[in-house]
């Protein structure tokens, strides 16, 4: 959650109102912030300093009350003075939303086909009129600092450049070259570096520290953004510094304001925050914004567009919806007039299929509104939260475990007992380890359309490859008795016909318990044995014709020892299973080597299902995971096995 620190009597002044430190909390509170700390610059530097500051040193610090406020990390338009001023104006009523006024410029950037390795967007606009304050310069570089640390990801994703366009040329030209065709003067020395060279100096120099972290975004690459003027002049090299050439002053009028990054999405979103909240400083007009050309010399990316965008979008909610979801009864009016103060009017109404659906206007400030919810917590917002009445609930229940969850727990513990030692591992599997490794043939599965890594490409259909990596990473352990392993989690499963909330969402979780154990022997009968503890715990009975395999006996008795053990049973009636000779329909196991467990219960009409498998894992399954003792694994479906 960030924090904004705004000095108290700046922001009083521009609310045009005093508070008290409790009622601007209270503020705070109905707003849907936190005011989190009330210091001053003097009182930080003691709480951080290890030594007593001297006279001198405290003299030179201020004693101004500074307020840190405590801001939602979706709310990009709260993170300077200014947005979080004008949110509040808004909020009590004393000022409308703004309005932004797009202009068009003849201003043009072109992007080289190069940038495609590294950084391949960019967009940019123009807010001309500007009047620099001492205040407004600090709040408008703090701006940027507070996005690159939020919604830019550390500049992973977008880097911010500002420029004073009077001493630039356009057109401009977004470029990425070797390091060594780069030279500039950087926004931190009088002197020219070589782009491989100042990033070196970058990494090591202790004064440049907070320019470190921001080094390996770009160093290893064999190119380097860089955006120039007309001239050839640097204006910044993107995510690191800005030219010294064209750097902002307290003189500067006219502002050239450039985004480059990974991702267009987050790219627009940053311009268009940085737009919005000092747009109000443009004259003669304020919130005038002039848009730049971008051009791309290759389709490859885009064929180019308008910056900024600034759209105005359209939400829609139903009434009922909203009402039931914040727990009040407010009229389609009364939304109406509620969404002015979260700046999400104008608001209409319509109908759809017989219900009341209110469609609200989205400015280009709030891009944290993606979904009818957030409509309605503004709404809820709008209202307050303290003015929604206290009611007894309708219906009167008692919490509690779901019966899955519960199964799961209490097996955990027993099979633990039994010597096994439980893992958590990933959900995401690669194709490889998931299906090939197992030797199992492709099939659908829900698969990343962008993966991190090419071992988080799908989503698990089985538990058996986590508990194998395990296995592989583990070879140092003692396998002489034998190393025990198991999971209970799920996996997922396509399923085209499966329905969440009347939307066919093709997939579904399936709760799963896998064990393995390796050691000297194959311990077949040791999951053998664990398949049937599993089974006796879940008051599942054995077929008749499965119990009179038993090779145990009654000491000094004929009679079958299992046939007294079934006497004292605990078993549901209706549910029975047993265990079959595997048809090695699943080549993960050894051919001859493997078992299916049957069952069938009231659940499925008396037909037999199958609810699991075991056996001995292949040798080529082995030595793909480098596996280097016998192992048996099983696998049973938990959601099969409840009442």
């Amino acid at each position: 959650m960030p924090t904004l620190a705004v000095k108290r009597d700046a922001l009083f002044q521009t609310l045009s109102k005093t508070y008290t430190d409790e009622e601007f909390d209270e503020l705070c509170f109905e707003f849907g912030i936190e005011l989190d700390d009330i210091t001053s610059e003097l009182e930080e530097a003691e709480k951080v300093s290890t030594t007593t500051l001297t006279k001198s040193e405290k003299a030179k610090l201020s004693t101004d009350v500074i307020y840190k406020i405590d801001l939602p990390a979706n709310r990009y338009d709260l993170l300077c003075l200014e947005g979080l001023s004008r949110a509040l104006l808004i909020f009590l009523k004393m000022i409308p939303s703004p309005t932004y006024k797009l202009v068009e410029g003849t201003q043009t950037i072109t992007v080289k086909p190069s940038t495609e390795q590294i950084r391949p967007f960019v967009c940019g606009a123009i807010l001309r009129g500007m009047v620099f304050t001492p205040e407004i310069y600090t709040s408008f570089m703090e701006l940027q600092d507070q996005l690159h640390r939020n919604v830019c990801r550390q500049r992973t994703l977008v880097a911010i450049g500002t420029h004073d366009l009077d001493t630039v040329e356009g057109p401009f030209t977004y470029d990425a070259r070797a390091p060594n065709d780069i030279s500039f003067v950087p926004l931190t020395h009088e002197t020219e570096f070589k782009a491989g060279e100042l990033l070196e100096l970058y990494a090591t120099d202790p004064e440049c520290k907070h320019l470190k972290p921001y080094v390996p975004i770009i160093q290893s690459s064999p190119v380097y953004p860089v955006i120039e003027d007309a001239q050839n002049r640097v204006l910044s090299l993107p995510p690191i510094i800005n030219g010294n050439h064209s750097k902002i002053s307290l003189n500067t009028k006219n502002v050239l304001i450039e985004c480059t990054g990974t991702d267009l999405t987050k790219v627009n979103i940053v311009l268009d925050t940085m737009l919005t909240m000092f747009g109000q400083y443009t004259s003669p007009v304020p919130y005038t914004v002039e848009r730049l050309q971008v051009n791309y010399e290759s389709t490859n990316i885009s064929k180019g567009y308008s910056s900024p965008e600034m759209q105005l979008r359209e939400m829609t909610a139903g009434v009922e919806f909203c009402n039931s979801l914040i727990g009040i009864n407010l009229t389609c009016g009364e939304m109406v007039e509620l969404c002015e103060k979260v700046q999400l009017g104008p608001a209409k109404l319509g109908d759809v299929d017989g219900e009341e659906m209110l469609t609200v206007t989205v400015p280009p400030t709030r891009s944290d509104i993606l979904h009818a919810v957030d409509v309605a917590e503004d709404i809820g917002v709008a209202f307050g939260f303290n003015n929604i009445v206290k009611k007894v609930p309708k219906t009167c229940t008692v919490g509690g475990e779901q019966p899955l969850n519960k199964l799961g727990d209490l097996l955990r513990e027993e099979i633990s007992r039994a010597g096994y030692t439980e893992v958590l591992t990933h959900g995401l599997a690669s194709i490889h380890d998931n299906f090939t490794a197992l030797r199992l043939p492709t099939t659908p599965a829900v698969s990343l359309s962008n993966p991190a890594n090419i071992d988080y490409q799908v989503v698990r259909t089985t538990l058996l490859p986590g508990l194998l990596l395990t296995l592989k990473h583990n070879k140092s352990a003692s396998f002489t008795s034998g190393f025990k392993l198991f999971e209970i989690s799920d996996v997922v499963l396509r399923d085209d016909d499966h329905v969440v909330c009347d939307s066919i969402v093709g997939a579904r979780n399936a709760r799963r318990i896998c064990a393995v154990y390796a050691g000297p022997t194959s311990g077949f009968e040791i999951v053998h044995g664990l398949v049937d503890r599993i089974m006796t715990l879940c008051e599942i009975c054995p077929e008749t014709e499965y119990v009179s395999n038993s090779l145990k006996k009654g000491s000094g008795s004929d009679d079958n020892f299992a046939d007294e053990e079934e006497k004292c049973r605990v078993t549901r009636e209706g549910w029975y299973y047993r265990v079959v000779e595997g048809d090695d329909s699943i080549p993960t196991y050894f051919e001859g080597r493997s078992a299916h467990v049957l069952m069938r219960s009231p659940n499925t009409n008396g037909e037999e299902i199958r609810v699991g498998t075991f056996g001995i894992l292949h040798p080529e399954v082995l030595n793909t995971f480098d596996i280097l003792y016998p192992a048996t694994s099983m696998e049973l479906d938990l959601e099969a096995l409840l009442w």
